[in-house]
């Protein structure tokens, strides 16, 4: 991945950096040079430089979040839990819990390199023969893998409550839109009535990413079909498995759809060598032996779920908590979102 210089406005105070770390990372009391990851709408996410090595550093965006939204310290604890299980999940190094230092919690993470797919597939990946269907494959049998996980072993099923999981779900993403709210939206308020009336019977709990996509797996160049790393696990705990598969099923080949299209949603998927949605689902069905039946509620899940996401971060850009112009259009991009989970919730 590639990295920037700091944005104007996110630097990091090296000095009480430095002097935090300097018992805790080789070579970091000589200095540590920061630069900045460019990608990503929410958490903030540095490299470090320090005695020969890499590390990554992530931090809570700038400005009032969400309650529960972006826990650096959960997902430190999440990472330290899942990695031994599960070494797609980067190590966790170093956790920060003392506000005097950066001004928020931050946790260092080992860095892993490879590539990451966002908006088209570098020419490394383009060179190898069949490198769509090889890449599809990769994500269901990763996410398959994840979901084989036995949540009896120590310190997982302590990640989250699996009872009444969806419900949960539910209830907790229509409070978040409540509070996000920056205009009246009748559709986000019949999905949210539709999803509670709707619900499906629980299924098995397992461990789950919560955040599955495209752009949250990093692949070796080389080898397109081997998972180096799966990133971003903030949301990860324990439940319904195929709450996973659907925000999976959210950002692929959806992508064309003009009501679904936003920053962070691969488009490449919608070629035609790429997995089809239908397949991603087949494989996954035939590979874990779940009934998929109901998979179209937690599609519509999903999409109000990304709906959610863009609203609280647009509320942020209109509130003045943040002048990122990345944010401005964000409002009306959940607001066709929106759209989409109600035409969707109409068909189920």
């Amino acid at each position: 991945m590639e990295t920037i210089t700091v944005r104007q406005g996110e630097a990091l105070e090296e000095g009480a950096l430095r002097s935090y770390l300097r018992d805790k990372l080789d070579g970091a009391g000589l200095g540590i040079a920061i630069e900045q990851f460019p990608d990503g709408h929410s958490n903030l996410t540095y490299l470090l430089k320090s005695g020969g090595r890499e590390y990554v550093l992530r931090r809570p965006p700038l400005g009032p979040v969400a309650p529960k939204a972006h826990d650096m310290v959960r997902e430190f604890h999440v990472l330290r839990a899942v990695h031994p299980h599960f070494p797609e999940a980067p190590a966790a190094v170093v956790l920060c819990e003392d506000a005097a230092v950066l001004g928020v919690p931050f946790f260092v993470m080992e860095r892993r390199h490879g590539i990451i797919l966002r908006e088209e597939v570098p020419a490394a990946i383009r060179a190898i023969a069949d490198h769509p269907q090889r890449i599809s494959a990769a994500v269901v049998d990763t996410l398959v893998r994840l979901h084989a996980i036995d949540i009896a072993q120590e310190g997982l099923r302590a990640l989250g409550k699996p009872e009444g999981y969806v419900e949960r779900q539910v209830r907790g993403w229509a409070d978040r839109w409540q509070r996000a709210q920056t205009e009246d939206s009748p559709e986000m308020d019949r999905v949210s009535r539709w999803l509670a009336d709707a619900m499906p019977p629980p299924a098995a709990p397992v461990l789950i990413h919560n955040d599955y996509k495209l752009d949250n797996i990093m692949l070796d160049s080389a080898a397109p079909e081997r998972v180096e790393a799966v990133l971003d696990w903030e949301m990860a705990t324990v439940g319904d498995p195929l709450s996973d598969l659907g925000l999976t099923l959210c950002y692929w080949v959806w992508a064309t759809v003009p009501e679904a299209r936003t920053p962070g949603i691969p488009a490449l998927t919608a070629d035609p060598d790429w997995y089809t949605r239908e397949q991603l689902i087949e494989r996954y069905a035939r590979r874990t032996s779940r009934d998929v039946s109901r998979i179209g509620y937690y599609e519509v899940l999903g999409i109000f779920k990304l709906a959610v996401i863009l609203q609280q971060i647009y509320a942020r850009f209109h509130r003045g908590q943040t002048q990122d112009e990345r944010f401005r259009t964000f409002g009306g991009r959940a607001r066709r979102l929106a759209q989409l989970a109600a035409r969707l919730a109409d068909r189920q």
